[in-house]
């Protein structure tokens, strides 16, 4: 560099800024980071704060069927629907409505499957699922769920965090910034994926938002590894790693010291926790370590991709302190253009795939002791219509999307066992009574967790936000 360029480098307003020790940008930032530093014992006190009840749970497993599954064919039988079957439906009941897809006048669809009575509650359920049927008995399935989204995207972000638009922390980062670590080796929030493709929100759904990135989840992929680029370079020690990351932290170290920058002390402690796990993790997705039988009870291979060996991974990942797991399953779309995305072809080849999986989990949480401080949560993002889509004037029998009424399942973790949760009109169109919104099921969940909801908050952009927004109250009917 010549002596010109030198001079016009020093002259440079990047360069007055970055370098003047009392320049305006340097005051500016250290006051900022000021701020920050006397805003960190103050967060912790909220935190305090929020704790405010005795939890019943302490991790959580969310396994979200992305698509929809049809409530009108698993879980809430409608024999009204079978009587006007192919008939239209009256005018009056979608003025005003707004579909993804239906056109004109639908026809009223009655469900193919038949249902039968299961358990010493005596739940209605679909003969889809077999296994489901099995363990209703420990579980609370909640009929009156509602949405205000009826796309996927938003529908699903507005699931995992209580806000139909991107930024927002998911639901797992605020349990991973509220309870923390349990096993210093592994994240507190890991995420598993299933099926054809991604769920339509992508990672916002486990994104950290404004929270420390530290609190996103981390995605684990099929292989051996899990994580991508978590291995040593090829010719690189793990003692050569350790002291590599030695000296980075040494000098990460100064760096914060110079600027005071909080992000710093989360990178190191994110480089360690990786070092952690290329020893942690091997270990823990050895499907084959796990017994035949337990294997079977799952339907898990090893090696293979599937939402079973996800189920399997996910209990292996909750008894070694995983804090929260959260499953998405792809598939669940049944709009009936084809025999991909169908009633009768797509719906039951979804279901085999999860059916006797998702029972197993709740089983074998059981069997080990884990259910009673686990929260176990089945479901997607809305319902689907009571009417026939007939996209196109096709042959196929497929539903669209329908915010106003859907149904999940919750187990475990003080979740009342065995009982059905309010219920939806004779044509599944809206809910008729108990109606649970997406920011009451998360204050819910957060009271099991030992949370007030409207006290778990953290500070961005002039003021707290919390999981709930500005809404949502705690279900009692759905607590043990």
């Amino acid at each position: 560099m010549d002596a010109r360029e030198q001079y016009r480098l020093e002259l440079s307003r990047r360069h007055f800024l970055g370098g003047a020790s009392l320049s305006l940008g340097s005051l500016a930032l250290n006051s900022l980071f000021a701020e920050r530093a006397l805003a960190a014992p103050e967060q912790g006190a909220v935190l305090d704060a929020a704790r405010a009840f005795a939890p019943r749970a302490k991790r959580v497993v969310y396994l979200h069927m992305a698509g929809a599954p049809s409530n009108l064919d698993l879980f809430d039988d409608k024999p009204k629907l079978r009587e006007l079957h192919g008939e239209p439906v009256p005018e009056s009941l979608i003025k005003g409505e707004r579909f993804a897809f239906i056109k004109g006048v639908p026809r009223a669809l009655g469900s193919p499957f038949t249902f039968a009575r299961h358990g010493q509650c005596g739940a209605h359920l679909s003969e889809l699922l077999p296994n489901f049927a099995r363990i209703v008995d420990k579980v609370a399935l909640v009929r009156s769920m509602r949405t205000r989204e009826f796309n996927h995207a938003p529908a699903q972000i507005f699931m995992h965090t209580g806000h139909a638009r991107v930024g927002r922390p998911s639901f797992g980062s605020w349990i991973s910034y509220g309870l923390g670590r349990i096993n210093e080796d592994l994240p507190a929030f890991i995420v598993l994926t299933s099926g054809q493709f991604q769920p339509d929100g992508g990672a916002s759904l486990w994104g950290s938002g404004f929270l420390p990135g530290e609190h996103q989840g981390v995605r684990f992929r099929p292989g051996a590894s899990g994580v991508p680029f978590l291995d040593n370079p090829a010719g690189v020690a793990r003692e050569l790693r350790r002291r590599e990351l030695d000296a980075l932290r040494e000098l990460q170290r100064e760096k914060r010291d110079v600027c005071g920058d909080p992000e710093i002390a989360t990178r190191v402690a994110q480089y360690e926790l990786a070092f952690r796990m290329q020893a942690s993790v091997p270990e823990l997705l050895d499907l084959a370590a796990e017994p035949e039988a337990v294997r079977a009870r799952y339907g898990a291979e090893p090696g293979v991709h599937s939402f079973a060996n996800n189920c399997l991974l996910a209990r292996r990942m909750l008894e070694r302190g995983v804090r929260f797991v959260q499953l998405y399953h792809w598939g669940w779309d049944s709009h009936g253009t084809g025999e991909n995305d169908d009633l009768l072809h797509s719906l039951p080849a979804r279901c085999r795939e999860t059916d006797a999986p998702s029972a197993a989990l709740v089983e074998d949480l059981a069997a080990r002791g884990l259910l009673d401080d686990t929260l176990v949560i089945w479901g997607g993002e809305f319902g689907r219509t009571p009417m026939n889509e007939e996209r196109n004037g096709s042959k196929y029998l497929g539903r669209d999307h329908h915010p106003h009424c859907f149904s999940l399942w919750l187990a475990g973790g003080g979740i009342k066992p065995g009982i059905t949760y309010g219920a939806t009109d004779e044509l599944g169109y809206f809910v008729t009574e108990n109606p649970v919104e997406v920011h009451d099921l998360h204050a819910t969940l957060l009271r099991l967790l030992g949370f007030d909801h409207e006290r778990l908050t953290y500070p961005s952009q002039g003021r707290d936000f919390r999981l709930t927004d500005v809404a949502g109250h705690v279900v009692e009917g759905l607590l043990a």
